[in-house]
């Protein structure tokens, strides 16, 4: 990846009727980068990715594409490929017609349009499917398809819309490796959109996390999940104990925490589950929810300040439900919240 802006969005507006689903968005994105638009339903992720796609008027602000602006530009001029959640494939057309569809709609044809999908088909390892049909294949073969159709098109930015959100686990993590692959060996700009903390983390060279159609924190992967910058981003990537500081004194949403401690000046904390302290420590709480979960066991502490979560190791002895049991939320791990 280079450090080329590549893609951008500048004061980016975009409503449906009188309501704003994307507010003065200003976003830049590098050439060769695999960028995550992350956040839940109605937070605007797809919306700006459609915009970028061409598939929805713009309200406000300027889209540029390779020094080009491409606002007004119809999409099938704009060098951007898509990839449907659904896929999007036809049924009836072979996997070779199916990636040679939009090839065919430039004009390409012969022994150039046969090298042009051999070699997409060969790129996402799908080269012995060509004679099949989509019903034919398994959910994960059939997403490598709708990859292959877009990256013959050779677009100069992949979106992707919740590209894994359809496959199961194992198929999932099969996916990952191979978007990865692609990208790595064509270069090709990606930005796609999910609402899944884990996918954007495994994925992408750098997250978006967006919130009510404005960025909400922009960061490596790195930096999203160790130093969210707001609660609703530590809310949002597993950060379940999450406090505000106020007067020097830390708070849930009903009740101060009883913590003797010297705070830092900031808006707030938030503890993953792993680095409660079980067994010791100045707090006091009711075993109310338990599971064993492989290397951990998860707990749900009821306190005078609402629920706690903590995941402990599986070795060490289990609570059980009912059970007091002392705990501390150690400030020095903490990650610190620099607005509300």
């Amino acid at each position: 990846m280079s450090d080329q802006a590549f893609l951008t969005l500048d004061q980016l507006t975009l409503r449906y009727g009188n309501t704003t689903a994307v507010d003065k968005l200003n976003l830049t994105i590098n050439k060769g980068e695999l960028l995550a638009l992350l956040g839940p339903s109605g937070c605007g992720k797809t919306t700006t990715m459609r915009a970028i796609a061409g598939l929805m008027d713009v309200a406000g602000g300027t889209i540029r594409l390779d020094d080009k602006d491409i606002t007004r530009v119809a999409a099938n001029k704009r060098e951007i490929g898509l990839v449907f959640q659904s896929y999007a494939l036809f049924p009836h057309l072979t996997v070779f017609d199916n990636v040679a569809f939009g090839l065919k709609l430039k004009g390409i044809k012969g022994d150039e349009l046969r090298q042009k999908v051999e070699s997409g088909l060969k790129s996402v390892g799908l080269a012995k499917f060509a004679d099949r049909k989509p019903p034919e294949l398994s959910g994960g073969q059939q997403q490598r398809v709708a990859l292959a159709r877009s990256m013959v098109m050779e677009p100069k930015v992949l979106l992707l819309d919740e590209p894994l959100s359809n496959l199961d686990a194992r198929l999932r993590l099969d996916m990952r490796t191979e978007l990865q692959r692609v990208q790595q060996e064509t270069g090709v700009t990606m930005v796609f959109v999910t609402h899944d903390q884990a996918e954007a983390l495994a994925l992408a060279d750098r997250i978006v996390v967006m919130r009510a159609g404005a960025i909400e924190q922009i960061g490596t992967p790195e930096e999203i999940y160790n130093h969210p910058a707001s609660r609703f981003v530590a809310d949002f990537v597993g950060f379940e104990n999450v406090y505000a500081i106020r007067d020097g004194k830390l708070y849930s949403e009903t009740a101060e925490v009883p913590l003797n401690a010297v705070l830092p000046k900031a808006a707030g904390l938030a503890f993953r589950p792993k680095i409660v302290t079980l067994g010791t420590g100045p707090l006091k709480g009711i075993v109310r929810g338990a599971a064993f979960a492989g290397n951990t066991r998860e707990y749900v502490l009821e306190t005078p300040f609402g629920s706690v979560k903590a995941d402990v190791d599986a070795t060490l002895p289990a609570y059980a439900l009912g059970d007091e049991v002392a705990f501390d939320l150690p400030i020095d791990q903490a990650a610190i919240l620099e607005r509300e």
